[in-house]
């Protein structure tokens, strides 16, 4: 393990240079690793671990029998809370890979473009339905057992390539408590999400964004929506939330200072919006992150 900033230690995982992936399959009675964070990507399945609270940045909830989730970048902190899990026979399975698999030339060809863009959106964290975890839980259940790794890898393939066509997929985190850069399939929203990442500390009008756009503002309003599945005002307040949040984590600033930093006018109103959106007030959430933390 890895010192680093006094509270976080990055974590040394097991992947050599010459192995495609790692993966441990194991059993559990309960989860008591810390926040953590690590340079690889993780995708971590969950079975008989209802009650437990996932935390993926700044977002946390409480998870039922199965959990699959794929992490994606070294700034997001997550880790798997027992909660109010009672359960003796959690069985984990985590998949760790390399970054550099994500930017082989392979992933540029038309057949994995899926695996590509899911990839991309992990970043934030990737969270997926049941629907999905039940069509590749076989793949899961036989990844650790092959005595062939060439098999393995094919077997890892497909299990990606599959996930990859989930629509139901959510991303977890919000881009701005990641530090994530804006992908989307519209030029359109990308220019108006850009300006957003750039100016939420000041007050941002709907016709500023829709004349960016090159649209009315009322037919941009509803383009906005379609494409980002939040009102133009939802939007806002989560990059201006996630903001504050990292600022929690990195900072010693007030919270009265965060408030004003991120855009909020007002520190009850800030208060109020953050417990809503969050479940927890900012000094919890400051406190919750202060604990022991791991950088893997």
């Amino acid at each position: 393990m890895e010192k680093h900033d006094n509270t976080i230690i990055r974590e040394i995982t097991p992947l050599s240079d010459k192995d495609c992936f790692y993966i441990a399959d194991r059993k559990k009675t309960a989860f008591t690793y810390p926040i953590h964070t690590h340079n690889e990507f993780e995708l971590n399945f969950t079975e008989n671990a209802s009650g437990v609270r996932r935390v993926v940045g700044d977002h946390s909830e409480i998870i039922g029998d199965y959990d699959l989730v794929l992490i994606g970048s070294a700034n997001l902190e997550h880790v798997w809370e027992q909660h109010t899990c009672e359960s003796k026979e959690i069985r984990e399975i985590t998949i760790q890979f390399s970054k550099d698999f994500a930017q082989q030339v392979m992933m540029r060809k038309n057949q994995f473009l899926s695996i590509h863009k899911m990839l991309e959106k992990a970043q934030n964290g990737l969270a997926f339905p049941l629907s999905a975890i039940m069509k590749v839980y076989h793949i899961l259940d036989k990844l650790s057992k092959h005595s062939d790794g060439f098999y393995a890898v094919l077997d890892f393939y497909t299990l990606l390539y599959e996930l990859s066509l989930c629509d139901e997929a959510y991303t977890l985190s919000s881009s701005s408590f990641v530090k994530a850069s804006v992908h989307s399939d519209s030029r359109r929203v990308t220019k108006v999400e850009i300006y957003i990442n750039d100016h939420f500390r000041e007050d941002i009008r709907l016709s500023q964004l829709a004349e960016i756009a090159g649209m009315s503002s009322s037919a941009f309003s509803k383009f906005f929506k379609m494409r980002t599945g939040k009102t133009l005002s939802d939007y806002i307040i989560d990059i201006r939330l996630g903001h504050a949040a990292r600022l929690l984590v990195d900072s010693t600033m007030s919270i009265a200072e965060i408030c004003y930093d991120s855009g909020f006018n007002n520190l009850s109103n800030f208060n109020r919006i953050f417990k809503k959106r969050k479940g927890i007030s900012p000094k919890m959430f400051r406190s919750t992150y202060r604990k022991e933390k791991r950088l893997i």
